[in-house]
């Protein structure tokens, strides 16, 4: 398993709040044991002091993404290394679940967090799984939704770094926003071509008689 298989932990974190639209599913317990997904042993963990820590760390992550957005690698990766210190792990390396045809351990790098609450745990591996990610992709692949007013995280690993939206359904809606925008903007120009075309012809029409 590739380490920045772990920056997704950042992600959904990050989009469990849709800011604009005043969307938070952040709100018990259970919905931050949901957030550790298969990691189902991490997730007794959490408790209900758990939500409020969670809601922070999620904050810092975010201010991330808005850094790399806005093009200030340097200020994203500062956030991010305060992030790193704070909530550390320690890479191990791991053969369980995976096996090979002879039954044999898959070995692949681990993380492995030691944490006093679900919250540094769960802080230490997105943490870690983005800075593996910021890393080996770039700064620049980390991004925020363009479709308004989504604005969720995503992570780019398209080939040409060309992505610019967190799903297939928000480019389908920018898409056809930009689609009607255009034609708005073309019966505009018609209506006022047409306009200015009767004018001409009523003031020639005036000068002949």
């Amino acid at each position: 398993m590739e380490l920045a298989y772990y920056s997704d932990y950042a992600v959904r974190l990050v989009n469990s709040e849709e800011p604009a639209r005043g969307k938070d599913s952040l709100t018990s317990v259970e919905a931050v044991r949901d957030l550790f997904g298969v990691n189902q042993s991490a997730a007794r963990r959490a408790t209900d002091a758990d939500v409020t820590r969670f809601r922070s760390v999620r904050a810092r992550l975010r201010a991330v993404f808005e850094a790399a957005d806005s093009g200030d690698e340097t200020l994203a990766v500062d956030l991010l290394n305060s992030l790193l210190l704070e909530f550390p792990v320690s890479p191990q390396i791991s053969g369980h679940d995976f096996r090979d045809d002879d039954g044999r351990p898959l070995w692949h790098m681990h993380l492995a967090d030691h944490p006093s609450n679900a919250t540094a745990g769960y802080a230490a591996i997105a943490a870690m799984g983005l800075a593996f990610h910021l890393t080996e992709y770039g700064v620049d692949r980390l991004g925020l939704c363009e479709a308004t007013p989504c604005r969720n995280a995503y992570l780019d690993t398209s080939t040409n770094r060309s992505r610019r939206y967190c799903s297939d359904r928000c480019a389908t809606r920018a898409n056809v926003a930009a689609y009607r925008a255009r034609k708005r903007l073309e019966a505009d120009r018609s209506e006022k071509t047409g306009r200015a075309a009767d004018s001409a012809q009523r003031s020639t029409a005036s000068s002949e008689r």
